[in-house]
């Protein structure tokens, strides 16, 4: 029994001893139960991770996105730009000898031989003209600048700049809305050629005004006095289509519009002279020169209006889309207007301009048709080279002009009694 019972106390000491070591081990151990409250103390720092984690995939998805559109853009942009639509040209925009049958017994030798050479073998004609007689000083290429004309392009927009001031729509400081942060004003949108302007002048002046003024301004009616195979042009008796561009389209590229050298030249005139538009007479022997006399169509009432257009008219020369008349030419002052446009496979350009010397005026258009050579500022520069040509030949000098009171002289035919008798042969 003793040595049982020694055993038995044995047993419980080491019992014993084994939960006080459990016990000692969970003290050790104890300390670890605030890790949880350390835990939840950061709950806030994790969360906030988790957020800018959220916002930072968001960032990174819409990049994704947008870099998606900018390159589908850019392939839209070099598709079109493989697939760019470039017109193709069927006339020629040269010709061996453009003056081959004109009549010239009754022009200015001085100026026949300097618009001949300033045209040289460009496919188109040279107009000069007396601004205070209406006497056509020199026409190469006759049978082309007696034809049934063609687009005016933007020089059309010499007549619908003088419609807008007959209206008091405009003066030349006047500025236009073109865009949300875009404004023009008259001088400039002349001398650089701005469609949206004059289209938004045509669209405010409706087209019964632009119609009115342009045929005040002698469009749709022969300007020649008796020259043989002189035909009118085309100008349309109603708008043409909202397709086409409306009045707007009529108003900034002459669009429906056919017009004539020689009406250009009549209009022009009538600025560079004050406001008289003067039958043109091209006189075809010494008899004829030596017996002229001018003959008044009609007096215009743009006297105040000439100063508000003739900025814009030196401006295209200056620092605008007629500039290359400068190439040849600085000597004296030009005003003029370009025009260029395609129709059909032909593209033209036109330049009407007159110098304003000390000693008088003359005006000149060029009328060019052709290819891609052919454009309004090309027109320009042979303008240049034809006045070029004139001054080094003292012409202004050596053979003044009429004076300005040469309005004074015949008018006594009406209109109506001139399409009679200019009925195209």
């Amino acid at each position: 029994m003793t040595g049982e019972r020694k055993l038995g106390q044995k047993t419980s000491l080491r019992f014993i001893a084994i939960v006080a070591g459990i016990l000692m081990l969970l003290a050790e151990f104890a300390p670890a139960a605030t890790v949880s409250t350390r835990t939840l103390t950061n709950s806030h720092s994790r969360s906030r991770k988790l957020n800018e984690s959220s916002h930072a995939k968001k960032r990174m998805r819409h990049l994704a996105r947008s870099r998606t559109q900018r390159s589908r853009v850019v392939r839209a942009s070099a598709h079109r730009r493989r697939h760019r639509y470039y017109e193709r040209f069927t006339a020629n925009s040269f010709m061996e000898d453009a003056s081959e049958g004109d009549v010239t017994a009754g022009e200015d030798p001085i100026v026949r031989q300097a618009a001949i050479d300033a045209l040289g073998n460009m496919n188109g004609t040279v107009l000069a003209i007396e601004p205070t007689s209406g006497r056509v000083l020199a026409m190469v290429n006759q049978k082309l600048a007696l034809s049934s004309g063609a687009q005016p392009c933007s020089t059309i927009k010499l007549s619908v700049a003088l419609a807008a001031l007959s209206e008091d729509l405009i003066t030349k400081d006047t500025e236009i809305r073109l865009g949300r942060r875009s404004r023009m004003n008259l001088t400039t949108a002349l001398a650089r050629s701005n469609n949206a302007y004059f289209e938004a002048l045509g669209r405010q002046l409706g087209f019964e005004k632009v119609s009115f003024y342009a045929h005040e301004f002698g469009l749709g009616e022969l300007a020649g006095y008796n020259i043989p195979g002189e035909q009118m042009g085309i100008y349309p008796e109603e708008e043409i289509s909202a397709k086409l561009g409306g009045v707007g389209k009529m108003c900034s590229f002459g669009e429906g519009i056919s017009m004539t050298p020689l009406q250009l030249g009549a209009m022009v005139s009538a600025i560079a002279n004050g406001g008289t538009l003067y039958y043109l007479q091209h006189p075809t022997s010494a008899d004829q020169v030596a017996n002229f006399e001018p003959r008044v169509k009609r007096h215009l009432d743009i006297a105040p209006l000439i100063p508000e257009i003739s900025d814009g008219m030196a401006g295209a020369v200056m620092f605008g889309t007629a500039r290359s008349v400068k190439l040849n030419f600085s000597e004296e002052e030009i005003l003029g207007k370009t025009g260029t446009c395609s129709k059909s496979g032909t593209r033209y350009g036109w330049f009407a301009s007159y110098a304003k010397t000390d000693v008088g005026r003359i005006v000149t258009v060029v009328f060019l048709q052709g290819g891609r050579p052919t454009y309004g500022p090309k027109a320009a520069e042979i303008a240049g080279r034809m006045y070029r040509g004139l001054y080094d030949h003292s012409f202004f000098a050596a053979k003044p002009l009429l004076p300005n009171d040469a309005a004074d002289v015949k008018s006594d035919i009406k209109p109506t009694e001139i399409k009679a008798t200019n009925t195209p042969q």
